[in-house]
């Protein structure tokens, strides 16, 4: 059995992860860390450290907010203790600035998405990316989350931007916004324009534009309920026991 803690175990998505590996038949949840989250079938922390400190388990799901990610990681990682992070709002540098604190062997696996649908977008994209000059990423999500651009977002502007060699989209950009409007064209992301949208309504959905003469190729991805991160999210937490250092991308695991 996999011993997992969940850190954020409260929340929605943390919530989701407890129900998802309590089904699964090769894992266990033996902690769950949250300031505001009771139980009754497993031990609760309020803090990470005290959960480590307690020890009895081999995986740390994190799902709680980019204010205390990095906190939480500081604590685990360094303890040997296997990571599979869903919390967006690290960088690459910071991510692996994290990673080296760990000891040999223990991996941080960190996804972008936990959904098959959404890492198989980004390999489309990738696939189109040298094929066209224009890509711009829109992303669309409910109006409670805390950071923006989505995670999802900057990885796949990350994936166009290398497929393509670092060349920037050819349509024009900030300098065409109009005064008082400044941000009308998205963040550059690695030369491609994202743009957030956050409302009632959405758990998460992205588009990815890509234009070129006479022609656009519009990929998307709808995700409407978080069991659909399931599956990748306990396909981490089998996958971290044999893999050490950073893993960025659920696409690593998927075969």
């Amino acid at each position: 059995m996999i011993n997992v803690a969940v850190s954020g175990f409260a929340g929605r998505m943390g919530s989701a992860v407890v129900n998802a590996v309590t089904a699964a038949d090769d894992m266990q949840v033996t902690c769950g860390i949250d300031p505001h989250g009771a139980s009754d079938a497993f031990a609760v922390y309020e803090t990470v450290e005290q959960a480590v400190a307690a020890g009895g388990f081999d995986v740390l799901v994190d799902f709680t907010q980019p204010s205390v990610v990095e906190g939480n990681l500081r604590t685990a990682l360094p303890a040997g203790i296997d990571c599979v992070v869903g919390t967006t709002g690290l960088s690459n540098d910071k991510l692996t600035e994290l990673a080296a604190l760990a000891p040999a062997g223990t991996c941080l696996f960190y996804a972008p998405n936990f959904t098959t649908g959404a890492v198989l977008m980004m390999q489309f994209a990738k696939a189109a990316a040298p094929f066209f000059p224009e890509a711009e990423v829109l992303e669309f999500h409910h109006c409670n989350k805390k950071d923006a651009p989505s995670g999802t977002a900057v990885r796949t502007a990350e994936i166009i931007s290398q497929a393509r060699d670092g060349r920037v989209s050819t349509a024009p950009g900030k300098e065409t916004e109009i005064a008082g409007a400044e941000g009308a064209r998205g963040a550059l992301i690695n030369g491609v324009p994202v743009h957030s949208v956050r409302s009632m309504g959405y758990v998460a959905s992205q588009e990815v534009v890509f234009g070129s003469m006479g022609q656009t190729l519009t990929i998307r991805h709808d995700s409407w309920d978080r069991e659909s991160y399931m599956p990748g999210v306990l396909l981490g937490i089998r996958s971290v026991g044999d893999k050490e250092g950073l893993i960025v991308g659920l696409e690593n695991f998927m075969g």
